[in-house]
């Protein structure tokens, strides 16, 4: 590249150098098989910004917290790069997503520092097992030249250690998006019907959920315990319902004024907006029934989900904090509603930026307002108190 500076996330990827080569997938010529470039350990702080698997983030996070020791001393001398690699070069249909169990981390440094610590780790292992090896002025000469490169290998080894990794639930960008969750007995693919391979792909061990079936879909979160139902016990802490009207409204808004400034917009003006708007506000029904629901756990201390349309019962609902799935529930949750563009910015990153393709100048400015006064302020605090996460 020839930028003097840019930016990076977590895999090394780099939205500038991007731009300046005219390929955003640089790093992901086939959206499978990832590659990534280590240039700093900080980078394992790093979100993901450009990925077509959403457990890309967590892949590269056990990597480098796992081999954290090599990758400090490597990326010292040297800079480390490399492939995820899947057990499929392609992904044609929903078969070749099915097998892909595990991954591996093919690991490179630019400099070849990795492969030069290997072979000096051979030749001292040589020396160690052959009596006369030590009188080879030829191996001991070239084993201090690689000691000049690697430093002392016994103490600050430079090879991973841990290159394998399980693929456990995810959501890809194939096929339009398509989330897979795997429970003991059975794994479930929810995606849209079209995707090929959808119902045909092992039948016999895959449930298929269509991503249009809100009813559907809630039942299966909610039967295999990945949600926590509308309670007193966390909406009145949370201020989650509060949260999700001012999103409804503020949608609202967009859609009848996508030009209008709204730098100064306060709590008064948007109850001011509900008043003078509320034949709209009727009619889209969300606002009411948040409001509605807020009435009902106040006064029985849960809602009756079951009298909620399949659609609006995702305003109500998040994921079960404890649950390992809880960042992938709460991204298929935003999927349900779109207009939190909050929630989709924290845990859908690439719905957010498709979304975002599409607002007009004023709406981004706001959206960039709103996130910098809210989650950007404070995200642990932010993820904690509406979205019950601790990590």
């Amino acid at each position: 590249t020839k930028l003097k500076s840019f930016e990076i996330d977590r895999t090394g990827f780099s939205p500038q150098v991007a731009e300046e080569c005219g390929d955003y997938h640089y790093l992901d010529p086939n959206e499978i098989n990832r590659r990534f470039i280590i240039l700093t350990p900080s980078q394992v702080d790093l979100p993901v910004v450009h990925t077509a698997f959403s457990n890309t983030s967590q892949l590269m996070f056990e990597f480098m917290s796992t081999n954290q020791r090599a990758i400090d001393a490597l990326t010292i001398k040297d800079v480390i790069y490399g492939e995820i690699e899947d057990s499929v070069p392609k992904v044609d249909d929903i078969e070749d997503l099915l097998s892909i169990n595990q991954v591996e981390f093919k690991v490179l440094s630019a400099e070849d520092v990795l492969g030069k610590a290997a072979e000096l780790g051979k030749l001292v292992d040589q020396l160690k097992q052959e009596p006369d090896a030590w009188r080879d002025n030829v191996m001991l000469t070239r084993m201090v030249e690689l000691a000049k490169i690697c430093g002392d290998i016994r103490e600050n080894a430079l090879v991973p250690d841990q290159v394998i990794f399980r693929h456990s639930a995810y959501w890809t960008s194939h096929f339009g998006g398509l989330y897979v969750f795997i429970d003991p007995d059975m794994t479930t693919v929810i995606s849209d019907p079209a995707a090929p391979g959808f119902r045909r792909s092992r039948p016999w061990q895959v449930s298929y959920l269509s991503i249009k079936d809100a009813d559907r879909v809630f039942k299966f979160l909610a039967a295999t315990g990945r949600i926590e139902l509308p309670r007193a016990s966390w909406i009145e802490t949370s201020g989650y319902l509060e949260h999700r009207a001012e999103m409804v409204v503020r949608a609202l808004i967009r859609d009848a004024e996508p030009d209008r400034n709204l730098t100064d917009v306060d709590k008064v003006w948007l109850q001011t907006w509900i008043h003078g708007h509320a034949d709209l506000i009727t009619r889209d029904g969300n606002f009411p029934f948040l409001n509605a629901a807020k009435r009902e756990i106040a006064h029985l201390g849960y809602l009756k989900i079951e009298d909620v349309f399949p659609h609006q019962r995702f305003l109500v609902i998040r994921a079960k904090p404890g649950h390992p799935d809880a960042w992938l529930t709460n991204q298929l949750i935003s999927d349900f509603v779109p207009q939190d563009f909050v929630s989709r910015y924290v845990f859908n990153k690439p719905g957010f930026y498709r979304d975002y393709d599409g607002f007009s100048d004023a709406w981004r400015s706001h959206v960039v307002d709103v996130l910098k006064t809210t989650y950007l302020k404070d995200k642990v605090a932010f993820r904690t108190r509406l979205y019950g996460l601790t990590d």
